[in-house]
């Protein structure tokens, strides 16, 4: 079972995302429990970045009542491969500094992924990456790894502590989408400096670690975002009672 403040962020960030939905061309579903999956492995990996690959889940397509609902005013069908799919199990492929992580080693290819994936190895069809106490806002870097994706690229940027030698850094330029409850939104001004001597626990890793704040885009590697919709074991979008627009 997902843990309850999990739960309680994916509902506030499913309501931001139906809002917000004419902004984006394509939407994506991702389980929720697959998120819950990689942040244990991103704290089993600290301090480096983790990469995971996923792959569309072809026996649960996205019903129409779901698009109609979730599909912007310019909405695109054809944007990438697997739009029609909620994103299936996650993989983690490697781990490393954030000039490294993007690189899939050849021994894990061999080792790890031809015995059950055939010809298509480590060549997944989503990709994920996480920014360890950093905003999810792709870097250079990251844009440069997105030419090669059939799908789209995800961020998941993780606020903890103890810090050790990654402090909390926040500025980069870009579009943020904070991934916690609503009560626990950041005050703007002087009460923004106060929040961050007194941040909120959302939950504890298996590691001891405090998580203070969440933070999950996707984006093309044409450079357009792709929308995100969280969603329970039966590919329904958390926290929304009703699919009518």
């Amino acid at each position: 079972m997902v843990a309850s403040w999990l739960v309680e962020a994916a509902s506030a960030y499913n309501q931001t995302s139906l809002e917000k939905r004419d902004g984006y061309p394509a939407f994506v579903l991702l389980p929720v429990g697959h998120l819950e999956t990689i942040l244990g492995w991103a704290f089993q990996s600290l301090p480096d970045e983790i990469l995971i690959g996923f792959d569309p889940l072809q026996t649960m397509s996205i019903s129409d009542e779901i698009i109609e609902t979730c599909q912007g005013a310019d909405h695109r069908s054809d944007l990438f491969a697997g739009q029609a799919f909620v994103i299936g199990e996650p993989h983690l492929v490697n781990r490393g500094d954030s000039f490294s992580v993007h690189h899939v080693p050849e021994e894990w290819v061999d080792e790890l992924f031809a015995s059950d994936r055939g010809s298509r190895g480590a060549r997944f069809t989503h990709w994920m990456h996480t920014h360890p106490n950093c905003v999810a806002i792709p870097s250079t870097a990251d844009a440069d790894a997105a030419q090669y994706t059939e799908g789209v690229d995800m961020i998941l940027g993780i606020e903890f502590s103890p810090e050790g030698p990654l402090p909390w850094f926040e500025d980069a330029e870009g579009v943020r989408r904070p991934l916690k409850p609503e009560s626990d939104e950041p005050k703007k001004g002087w009460g923004s400096w106060m929040s961050r001597q007194r941040r909120p626990v959302l939950g504890r890793a298996s590691t001891g670690h405090s998580i203070h704040g969440l933070e999950l885009i996707a984006f093309h590697r044409t450079g357009v975002g792709v929308n995100v919709l969280l969603v329970d074991d039966d590919g329904q979008p958390i926290g929304i009672d009703s699919l009518e627009n």
